[in-house]
């Protein structure tokens, strides 16, 4: 019998999930077995999978679960070291060089077990069967409008914590920059979830964006045109060949009108990193990280955005990722297959 084990999210801050009591019903009514870790920051209490039916289990028990079991959680596990012998669902942040990816790839290595990168769920056409993309855009604008008021009035930008709701946020946003003029911002990756996201940030805000996506970046750059916006928000993911959109002497520039960069896609640790002026990803205590003082310039690049709005970005991922979720008995197959296939083609790399 397959068996989905949901383990608690390690992570401060992190109070999503990717499954409802709604779909761990469904599941279970598939034939599928289901344990659900006990944990008090989730966003769905713990009662709500009891009383569907599913099996309840102590925070952390995934350590000590049957090697069968299918590990779910959604960001990253403790970083300890030790091997990893189960099969891992979860976003592992591994395979476009970041340099914490291949010590997890390691660990994989050493335990024998293996990772379906929920970034790498694709269908037969490559397309991603789920994503937070539209709330991370969204709630990364948030933020950003959020930093740039902030720094509009001579002060640092406020730490920031999860929104019960969409509306909470969007009002959060308008009394940080009332009586402010509305600021000009560009959005590279508008085509997609995330650019998407931020996009509509931006329009419920009364700001209309400069949208770009490929076409417009094609070229490769320099980019004087995001210098003449006072907000730019990175919304692709970095892979080779992707185009360094700030240059550390463009930021240099005294006559650049860019002061607030919304790094969404956040992928400091990448060896693809387009928005090379940072290092780390920011915190909710510390939002931005200030990267030039005169004029200047603030970095936001939160990297667990969708978390600020944690009912809506559980609920929507979760119904996206359902039917996949249906399929687990077919691993060597569709997304699964191709997800495995994707990890053993980097996992190689690490092998000794």
């Amino acid at each position: 019998m397959t068996h989905l084990w949901v383990r608690a999210e390690e992570r401060a801050n992190e109070r999503r999930v990717g499954i409802t009591p709604e779909g761990a019903a469904a599941l279970l009514e598939r034939g599928v077995a289901v344990t659900v870790e006990e944990s008090a920051d989730r966003i769905l209490p713990t009662g709500g999978y009891a009383q569907a039916g599913c099996t309840i289990a102590p925070r952390g028990a995934w350590r000590e679960a049957p090697r069968d079991a299918l590990i779910f959680g959604l960001k990253e596990l403790p970083d300890d070291g030790t091997p990893l012998v189960h099969r891992h669902i979860m976003f592992g942040h591994a395979y476009k060089g970041q340099h914490a990816g291949r010590a997890l790839l390691a660990r994989f290595a050493a335990g024998g077990g293996t990772l379906y990168d929920l970034e790498y769920l694709v269908d037969a056409e490559g397309r991603r069967v789920a994503a937070f993309g539209y709330w991370a855009g969204y709630a990364g604008a948030a933020v950003s409008l959020i930093a740039r008021a902030a720094q509009a009035r001579g002060a640092a930008c406020p730490a920031v914590d999860a929104f019960p709701d969409k509306a909470a946020m969007d009002a959060a946003v308008r009394d940080a920059a009332a009586g402010l003029p509305a600021p000009s911002a560009l959005v590279v990756g508008a085509a997609g979830r995330v650019g998407t996201g931020a996009a509509d940030l931006c329009t419920a805000m009364g700001i209309a964006p400069t949208r770009w996506d490929m076409a417009e970046t094609a070229h490769g750059g320099p980019f004087p045109e995001i210098l003449a916006h006072e907000l730019f928000f990175n919304c692709i993911l970095a892979r080779p060949g992707t185009p360094v959109f700030v240059r550390p002497e463009d930021a240099d520039r005294g006559d650049r009108a860019l002061r607030v960069i919304g790094d969404i896609a956040c992928d400091p640790d990448s060896d693809y990193n387009p928005v090379p002026l940072y290092d780390a990803a920011t915190t909710w205590a510390a939002p931005v990280v200030r990267v030039r003082e005169s004029p200047p310039l603030d970095v936001m690049a939160i990297d667990n955005l969708p978390s600020l709005l944690p009912l809506e970005s559980s609920r929507d991922f979760a119904g996206q990722l359902l039917p996949s979720l249906m399929a687990l008995d077919s691993l060597d197959a569709g997304v699964w297959g191709r997800a495995a296939a994707e990890f053993d083609r980097h996992v190689r790399e690490v092998k000794p």
